[in-house]
């Protein structure tokens, strides 16, 4: 018993003609015999597939079909077509996207059959560009040494010995390929494979070029200049044109790659086009205020720390950063305060901490009481609330 056309397509039966093209090219690339040699359950679901394709694309065949079932399209005989090219003529135009021509040629070939002889663009070469954040924030300009593929000056690209001639296949008379014609069933099915004897070349070279050995090309060593602009990033990467492998048969040579990797840096980290310094300040620093010398991309600059700054503020030096890429200006650099504590202390340190610890500011609340320390009002009544001008300088000149 037959199966149910609109079953064998997977779609429903309000299914529009381009929701059955869509299904009917799917299977009809799944089982094809090609794809599954000596399958014969494949070849049936082929032929069901192709058959349930003809009658559901047509608009009266459908209209019949889905009156009267099988028996309204009983006309419809699968042996009318002689072979494939017969069956996927008929229905080319669903598979108008492939170029045109025998479909399964096409797909199981790779395409229409191109020219063996026909020039070959060379292939790109990549190349690996570490920089700094530095050498990033700025531009550079770098030389590296890059070695490819050249055309042969002792034949010219032909491969051959100089005065030799170079033959035409004689398998596949210069197409490069051969085909096979298997019968399979109720048709013929062309395979395309490339050809065992020139190797797809279409020629035949009996003698060798002494230098390249009938490759054409010989490998040479060149140094480039790479112009590196400010403000690229990791993968970013630069096109060298015509500097890669020449092409086969005087093709064009094709391009170097040159792709940008980032050092890692051992103070800054990079954000965008701003970069994070980490800075440790001392305790006087943090509480009396204090300028000091911040490094940057560019060199060192001087950074004001207000009084009463706490750990992991952000203070924002703008333009030190990294140039933009893509427009004028430049990125900042987001200082990270963190505030150093020694690690051991003198006599004289641990008793100026000891006083200082008495104070109203400096006063560590006990674990068993609701007491706490006294907030901030402003940096003036901080100031003020220390026991001595005499003290700062004494902590200052200790600590710093």
């Amino acid at each position: 018993m037959k199966r149910d056309y609109y079953e064998i397509l997977s779609v429903t039966r309000s299914a529009s003609i381009d929701e059955i093209k869509k299904s009917y090219r799917k299977l009809a690339l799944q089982f094809h015999p090609d794809r599954n040699p000596d399958n014969k359950e494949a070849e049936e679901k082929f032929k069901e597939a192709t058959e349930a394709y003809e009658v559901l694309s047509d608009g009266d065949k459908r209209a019949r079909y889905d009156r009267f079932g099988h028996e309204g399209v009983r006309a419809t005989d699968f042996g009318h077509y002689q072979n494939a090219n017969d069956i996927f003529s008929h229905f080319a135009d669903i598979f108008s996207g492939m170029g045109g021509g025998n479909i399964f040629e096409q797909f199981f070939s790779g395409g229409q059959s191109r020219n063996p002889n026909a020039p070959e663009r060379g292939a790109d070469l990549q190349v690996p560009m570490a920089l700094t954040l530095e050498e990033i924030a700025v531009g550079v300009e770098k030389k590296i040494k890059v070695r490819h593929l050249v055309t042969c000056s002792t034949c010219l690209g032909t491969g051959a010995k100089a005065g030799t001639a170079i033959e035409t296949c004689q398998t596949c008379h210069g197409s490069g390929q051969v085909r096979q014609v298997r019968s399979m069933g109720f048709g013929q099915f062309v395979n395309v494979t490339v050809c065992p004897t020139c190797h797809g070349a279409g020629q035949i070279i009996r003698e060798r070029c002494d230098v390249c050995q009938g490759e054409g090309r010989v490998q040479e060593e060149i140094t480039l200049k790479v112009n590196i602009p400010a403000g690229v990033s990791e993968g970013n990467y630069l096109t060298l044109a015509g500097q890669g492998h020449a092409g086969r048969r005087g093709g064009p040579a094709g391009n170097v790659l040159v792709v940008v990797q980032e050092l890692p840096h051992n103070r800054f980290l990079r954000d965008g086009d701003d970069v994070v310094l980490d800075l440790e300040i001392t305790v006087p620093q943090a509480l009396l205020g204090a300028e000091v010398e911040v490094p940057t991309l560019g060199g060192h600059s001087l950074l004001t720390i207000q009084s009463g700054t706490q750990a992991g503020t952000l203070l924002r030096m703008r333009g030190k950063g990294i140039q933009h890429l893509s427009h004028g200006g430049r990125g900042d650099e987001l200082v990270r305060i963190q505030i150093a504590t020694p690690d051991t202390l003198t006599k004289e340190e641990r008793d100026l901490l000891e006083r200082l610890s008495k104070l109203e500011h400096f006063r560590v609340a006990s674990p068993n009481t609701s007491e706490a320390p006294v907030k901030e009002k402003s940096r003036k009544n901080r100031k003020k609330a220390m026991a001595s001008e005499g003290m700062f300088e004494n902590i200052r000149s200790i600590f710093t």
